[in-house]
């Protein structure tokens, strides 16, 4: 499946639900299940039952595991079977065009951002006038981001105060499924819950002088609405992450091109090293990395306010975000 999480506006309010998306349209799995369940007949508390088995927050539903994405599954099938139902219960689907999509997971636990594209790691250790220390050839090295600064699709990019070269970077990540510590990666594929598109802004002249001191990134990485994430998270089980065509444009202009196979770190080996003596937890967002030439700062591009961002992952679609105005 393709997940998704959206707000809607109601006579209540604005509600935020977990969906499938389907071309143009989202079913609402909550409601769908929900009304499985008073179909069947089985219950009389299907709504409770619901929110306790697909609840409607996406951080809640992975924690359900297996059994939640099973359910979720059957209450998919069960809602394109069974139009009808809609007019007997609440509203079930939506179409695409009257929701907002948001980041996949509002407040994941944590973020991981790696560098595992190696002509990426090559061209920005190259300021620098060094070599890739072997560091990087020795294990997956990464940071970690700040998770209220999430956004999603259609999102305005806040223009910090304190840069002069913001830069996009063209990554897709995962998102973890369950809890595990000290995963062997023959066996991490089983805590990947899905796929997304990571567009990790950056303070590109902030970061540049962050790292001469052997820490960070900063304020170099942590803005409100730096982390940008979706359009939606998809499901292993739809998605091979082996051979996935990345493309950046700007204004509809193909800036950066590449591919999810040239990743030198999989995503295998680096639960495998992330998750030691240290526990994940469904959530927790690890990122790819930039791919090769997928930020200005390798091309000597600069995006400006008013630009349009495209990134487009092969198998999950275009996140979509636009840059605001300098401060």
């Amino acid at each position: 499946m393709k997940l998704v999480t959206f707000s809607i506006d109601t006579i209540m309010g604005t509600s935020t639900r977990i969906g499938a998306l389907l071309d143009n349209t989202v079913v609402d799995l909550n409601a769908a299940y929900a009304a499985m369940l008073n179909y069947s007949g089985e219950t009389e508390r299907p709504q409770a039952i619901a929110d306790a088995i697909v609840p409607a927050d996406m951080l809640a539903f992975l924690q359900g595991g297996k059994l939640s994405m099973r359910r979720a599954t059957e209450a998919l099938q069960f809602a394109l079977s069974h139009p009808e139902i809609e007019q007997e219960t609440s509203q079930i689907r939506f179409a695409l065009s009257t929701i907002n999509l948001l980041a996949p997971v509002l407040n994941p636990p944590s973020i991981r951002d790696t560098i595992s594209f190696e002509t990426h790691a090559k061209n920005f250790e190259k300021r620098t006038g060094k070599p890739i220390p072997e560091l990087w050839y020795q294990q997956p090295l990464y940071y970690k981001g700040n998770t209220q600064t999430i956004q999603g699709q259609d999102a305005m990019i806040p223009w910090p105060s304190y840069t002069k070269k913001l830069d996009y970077e063209l990554e897709f990540g995962i998102y973890i499924g369950k809890t595990g510590t000290n995963i062997p990666a023959s066996e991490a594929k089983d805590y990947i819950a899905g796929y997304t598109i990571f567009n990790d802004i950056s303070a590109r002249d902030v970061l540049q002088q962050e790292v001469t001191m052997l820490l960070g990134p900063a304020k170099g990485k942590d803005m409100n609405g730096g982390n940008i994430m979706g359009p939606c998270l998809v499901t292993p089980d739809e998605l091979d992450p082996a051979n996935l065509a990345m493309t950046a444009k700007i204004n509809g202009e193909t800036w950066s091109t590449g591919n999810t196979s040239d990743m030198y770190w999989s995503f295998e080996k680096i639960i495998e090293h992330v998750s030691q003596s240290e526990t994940l937890h469904p959530g927790d967002f690890i990122g790819s990395g930039t791919i090769a030439f997928g930020c200005g700062d390798e091309l000597e591009r600069w995006i400006q306010p008013g630009d349009v961002i495209e990134l487009e992952v092969e198998g999950i679609g275009v996140l979509r975000s636009t840059v605001g105005e300098r401060r």
